[in-house]
Parts: C-alpha cells; structure tokens; sequence
C-alpha cells in the first residue's frame, strides 16, 4: 500500500494534539507520542499506585510490605491496558500472542517489584525513612524500568 493510500487512524490524543490551541506542539506529540503517552499513563499508573498505597498503609495501617503488593496489584493492570492500547498500540492475532504478551509484562513487573520491595525493606523497615517519601522515589525508579522492559521485552514487535 502506497503512503498516499495509508490513512492513519486518529486515537483519542492524535485529536486533541489536532485542536487548534495544540497543533503548534503537533510536530513534537508525533515525534515523541510512544514516550510522551508512557510517561501521561506512568503518571496516572504512579497516582494509582501512590493513592492505593496511602489508603492500605496510612488509612488501614496494613504493614508498608504489604500494602505495596496491594497497590502493585492495581497499579499493573491498570498499567498493562493502558500500555497495550494506546502506549505501545499492540494487536494481537491470536489468544497465544495476547498470553505471552500479558505474561512477559507481569514477569517483568514482578521483577521490579522486587526492587520496589527492597528499597521499602532497607528505607522504611530498616532505616525509618518516612513511608510516602520512600514510596515515591521507590515508583520513580520502578517507572524509568518499566519503560525499558516494556519496550524491549513486552511490547518489542508493537508499532
């Protein structure tokens, strides 16, 4: 199919980026659209992860450990829809293809994860650092190795 015949298909952002008010930024979203929208749903992943956190830690007074696995829970499959749809814009043709995908994301969460754990184990448990702050600096972390799994590991024949 030639480029001419090849009509693209807007989602929800390519037509907010097309209003008036936005086309000036229209050049830099096409340029940068698979990082710029990881990084708007990685913030909305971090605003899952963070309130679920604070409600099982702080409101529930559920063990730091704990409640982070709680939130993670949430936090990754809130984080594996958005990242299928509209990040990494990933279609599957078959359920086996749609498996190792949902697989490899999980397994590469699970891996950070672990890293999230144990910088709340040494910060919090050992060092009595303050629970919130640690929590934060703990998903910035964990978002920036997000984003290099997915793309190489999850999402790697994607777009």
């Amino acid at each position: 199919m030639s480029e001419k015949n090849h009509i693209e298909k807007k989602d929800i952002f390519d037509k907010i980026m097309s209003l008036p008010g936005l086309r000036i930024l229209e050049p830099f979203y096409k340029k940068n659209k698979e990082v710029l929208l990881y990084l708007f749903f990685g913030g909305l992943s971090f605003i899952v992860s963070i309130a679920s956190y604070a409600y099982f830690n702080v409101v529930l007074e559920i063990n730091e450990l704990i409640a982070n696995i709680f939130s993670w829970i949430l936090a990754v499959v809130f984080a594996f829809v958005t990242n299928k749809i509209w990040v990494f814009c990933s279609k599957n043709d078959s359920f086996f293809e749609f498996f190792r995908e949902m697989l490899s994301f999980f397994a590469g969460r699970l891996a950070t994860l672990g890293i999230e754990e144990a910088i709340l184990l040494i910060f919090i448990t050992c060092l009595s650092f303050p629970s919130m702050t640690v929590k934060v600096v703990a998903q910035i972390v964990v978002i920036l190795l997000n984003y290099v799994i997915s793309k190489l590991f999850v999402f790697k024949g994607s777009k």
